[in-house]
């Protein structure tokens, strides 16, 4: 079951939702989900000084590089580039919801993607979104930090999990701050 934007407004009232900042109801909540907003950190593929990515290797840090936008400026997404970025909030989520991250539909209609696979996240999350944005246009595109980017809408799982992220001792991602990169390499293969 999808919450309602009243039921979300209540699961974050009683803090099994926190979402930080908090957000601005009559601007980010939606009937059924609530927008994130971009942040100002980016990590950039390194195309150029790394040939390729061979998952049986670790995988080097030099592959992406951090950029961190200045307050009123754009971060040019080039066609056919994926980059790796950030929401500002941060969120929680108790052990028996599970939060699922879409693109915008007037970001989507310029072919700004923002995310490649990675929509779902697991009860007990904890930490920032990171995006996999991808510009699929002909044309690059400005994004700006504070700008609506993506939302969130959250389903009640039938109980809860007996595995919450938080607690999951490989989880790569818990806690995150910031535009995270690739950690597959520190997963476990057995």
């Amino acid at each position: 079951m999808i919450l309602s934007d009243v039921d979300i407004k209540k699961e974050i009232t009683a803090k099994r939702i926190v979402i930080k900042p908090k957000p601005d109801y009559d601007v980010q909540l939606g009937a059924c989900s609530v927008d994130f907003r971009l942040g100002k950190s980016f990590r950039v593929f390194e195309h150029s000084s790394i040939p390729f990515v061979d998952l049986s290797k670790v995988i080097p840090a030099e592959l992406t590089r951090e950029i961190v936008v200045k307050e009123n400026s754009p971060f040019i997404v080039q066609p056919g580039e994926l980059v790796l970025a950030s929401t500002i909030e941060w969120l929680e989520l108790p052990d028996d919801l599970v939060g699922r991250m879409e693109g915008r539909s007037s970001l989507g209609r310029l072919g700004v993607i923002v995310h490649a696979t990675a929509s779902i996240f697991a009860p007990g999350w904890k930490g920032n979104a990171v995006l996999e944005l991808s510009n699929i246009s002909r044309l690059p595109v400005a994004l700006y930090p504070g700008m609506r980017i993506c939302s969130f809408s959250f389903e009640k799982l039938s109980s809860s999990t007996s595995k919450p992220y938080s607690k999951d001792k490989n989880a790569l991602y818990k806690n995150q701050t910031g535009t995270v990169a690739s950690k597959i390499e520190k997963k476990p293969t057995k």
